[in-house]
């Protein structure tokens, strides 16, 4: 492949990932079609990440594969020099310790060229390995005007970053990655999703992992406040309010959380990363805690598996509208 003509590239930010990144990178190896580029952001680490990414370079990937270094920046800023490094108008996100389907590219080009105009593509997940997690990723789906229905009526999309391919140029058009607070994606895709179209794919085209060295195992309680706030953000454009900052707000916004859905969420996302681990006695035990801590919460997430059109993320708009003198001033 001439990398000078492809139209996408794979974005792999990469920080202490060596348990899971030969995976990641054997997947892209395996797909039906080379006609991408691969860049890799190394984000400080201790392991052999870096060297083990070089070796691919000058060797099986050559120079489809690009390897930046940097002194340890975040999630969110190594995402946003992706962006701006990028050498194609297209970058497909894919984190280090998940795995690419071999027609993922294939699939997410023939997108591209169906919807060029499109902000966002993104797929289906499994949660990885397949045969020993129960379940998809939880996900939003629909047509692009349904996407959009649910961002305009204050609640957020679910969508998998490692199924997502970006259109560069939207991306940077609504300011980016903002935050370095875990919730970085939700962000982005509501701004993408009131200016540009969102087309999901309807099948899973990537493995996505569990496991509790992740940025949202290490982050599960923080990532949730992240979430009230990203919601904020999208209600404050919507009601033509002036958000404050999120230390300001944050104690009211703890309070829309409900710490027994949390703890069965915590304790059914153990369940899976248990048995991927081939700990199914423990596992069970996790889904039997996730019951006991709360059944409903158990109950919606077993709905969304077998309902999903109407999967969206963040609580009743209402209240926040109810504490409107506290949250907005």
């Amino acid at each position: 492949m001439d990398v000078s003509t492809s139209s996408i590239t794979v974005g792999i930010p990469v920080s202490n990932a060596m348990a899971w990144l030969p995976e990641a990178m054997d997947s892209l190896l395996r797909q039906t079609t080379d006609a991408f580029e691969i860049l890799a952001i190394v984000d400080g680490g201790c392991d052999e990440s870096a060297a083990y990414l070089r070796g691919l370079r000058d060797g099986r990937m050559g120079s489809r594969l690009r390897i930046l270094e940097q002194p340890q920046r975040g999630i969110t800023a190594t995402l946003n020099r992706l962006l701006s490094e990028v050498r194609t108008p297209w970058l497909a996100r894919m984190d280090a310790d998940d795995v690419s389907y071999p027609c993922r590219m294939e699939r997410l080009l023939a997108a591209i060229g169906q919807h060029p105009d499109a902000g966002i593509l993104y797929s289906l997940a499994d949660y990885h390995p397949r045969e020993r997690c129960s379940g998809r990723f939880r996900c939003s789906r629909g047509t692009p005007a349904e996407l959009r229905s649910i961002v305009e009526g204050g609640h957020l999309l679910s969508i998998c970053h490692s199924t997502v391919a970006l259109s560069v140029a939207k991306a940077l058009a609504v300011g980016g990655y903002r935050m370095e607070i875990h919730a970085e994606d939700a962000d982005l895709w509501w701004r993408m999703a009131r200016r540009y179209e969102i087309h999901m794919l309807p099948e899973p085209l990537v493995g996505f992992r569990q496991n509790p060295a992740s940025v949202s195992a290490r982050n599960f309680d923080s990532q949730e406040l992240a979430g009230m706030y990203v919601q904020y953000l999208l209600l404050s454009e919507l009601w033509g309010l002036a958000p404050r900052p999120f230390a300001e707000v944050a104690g009211v916004l703890s309070r829309f959380l409900e710490p027994a859905a949390l703890r069965a969420k915590e304790a059914l996302r153990r369940f899976n990363m248990l048995r991927a681990e081939g700990q199914r006695l423990r596992g069970f035990a996790a889904l039997v805690q996730s019951a006991w801590n709360s059944p409903g919460y158990l109950l919606r997430r077993a709905r969304d598996e077998v309902l999903p059109g109407a999967v969206s993320n963040g609580v009743d708009p209402g209240l926040f509208w109810q504490q409107k003198d506290v949250l907005w001033i």
